[in-house]
């Protein structure tokens, strides 16, 4: 049976998200707690990995560029596949703190140049084709939460061996990753073998300085933003009105189940029917949707309102994506990739951040009415300085 580049990738990707969200969810805050860190070692040891995105996700894009994607999944996949056996060894929390680290490079690369892979491996239906590799990751950080949580439950009386069993898990979903990996075949149009590090680096500044990049990754950023909001205080604001945690659970499932099963078909859609309006009018139902949590203190409304946000975070994710590899050309499309995994990667670390310092002063419901904001202001500046650019309106689908 011949398997395509394509569906190599999709695979490595569900097991590369999967090996990376078990390492953290739920077991990470927990195993934190058992070394003995406090609330502000907790949070300290869930942000390191983060912050190893947003520093990396760009230097590996221009990585990517030079040497070549296939060069670079293949050292993200032995990152995957070696820093899970390292949990084994971590008896305080300065020494997680630099796995954390490490590991975070897995992801920070993995993420921006498959997605720059996939764009290059497909033109007209890069769209639709970036939301299945999305998706293909979104089941692996659905299923992984689940498997660790019942790894946990049944050793419960056994803490340390309950981490060393779902560190070995995850280890062991590296090692797929990295199997798979290794049977992508190269698949650049273009080989940069004699190409000069001043041209990568001209290449790069041709990125970064490229208005539509830009403000399309911010775009981004602020979805992720209003979504990292909610993830955060959704929770904490169900239960203050009285919903119970299994309720909670429902909202949040259900935007997930969502998320991913729509994201390949708003590809798809952003493919046939062009990729501005569907950011643009993504991001103002985001917004709604955000800020309309604010206003409902019952169940039905509240789901309703989950699900319409994983709706329009498809809608939005699906064609950011795919309308930066329009904007890129094929040799600095890693570098472009890298520049949205960076900056949306700040957005979504700061959502939390940003929304409980309002949340401490002015209530959380409030917090939701600023991301709404937030989400406003950024679907106002793409619709001024990309859509109504007649150059960036003429961008096909190469």
């Amino acid at each position: 049976m011949n398997i395509t580049p394509f569906i190599l990738l999709c695979s490595a990707g569900l097991f590369a998200i999967f090996s990376s969200t078990i390492s953290k969810s739920p077991v990470l805050p927990i195993f934190t707690a058992h070394l003995g860190a406090g609330l502000s070692g907790v949070g300290f040891i869930a942000s390191v990995s983060a912050f190893t995105g947003v520093v990396m996700s760009i230097p590996a894009g221009i990585l990517a560029d030079r040497l070549g994607k296939r060069r670079m999944l293949v050292f993200s996949a032995i990152v995957f596949s070696t820093a899970p056996f390292l949990y084994l060894f971590v008896t305080n929390i300065w020494q997680l703190a630099l796995i954390r680290l490490y590991h975070g490079l897995a992801t920070a690369i993995f993420i921006p140049v498959a997605t720059a892979m996939v764009s290059e491996l497909f033109h007209r239906e890069r769209g639709g084709k970036i939301g299945w590799f999305s998706t293909s990751t979104l089941i692996g950080r659905f299923i992984a939460p689940i498997v660790g949580g019942s790894i946990i439950g049944v050793l419960v009386f056994t803490p340390a061996l309950s981490y060393k069993v779902v560190y070995l898990v995850c280890g062991a979903a590296g090692i797929i990753t990295l199997f798979l990996t290794f049977k992508i075949p190269v698949t650049e149009e273009r080989q940069n073998k004699t190409q000069s590090w001043q041209e990568t680096f001209r290449i790069f500044q041709t990125v970064i300085t490229s208005k539509g990049i830009i403000i399309t990754s911010a775009v981004e950023a602020s979805i992720l933003f209003a979504y990292g909001t909610f993830e955060t205080f959704i929770p904490l604001y169900a239960l203050g009105i009285g919903l119970s945690a299994y309720e909670v659970g429902i909202f949040l499932s259900s935007q997930i189940i969502t998320l991913t099963l729509m994201k390949p078909l708003m590809g798809k859609f952003s493919d046939r029917h062009g990729r501005q309006p569907q950011i643009f009018f993504g991001a103002l139902m985001g917004s709604f949707c955000i800020g309309g949590f604010s206003f409902f203190k019952s169940f039905i409304p509240l789901l309703v309102l989950s699900i319409l946000f994983g709706l329009s975070l498809s809608v939005v994710t699906s064609a950011t994506s795919a309308f930066i590899a329009d904007l890129s050309r094929a040799e600095g499309r890693g570098s472009a990739m890298g520049v949205l995994g960076s900056i949306m990667d700040i957005g979504h670390t700061t959502g939390p951040l940003v929304s409980g310092i309002v949340a401490t002063y002015s209530g959380i419901a409030k917090s939701f009415i600023g991301a709404s904001l937030v989400l406003v202001l950024a679907a106002c500046i793409f619709w001024m300085s990309v859509m109504r650019c007649k150059e960036m309106r003429s961008v096909k689908h190469i």
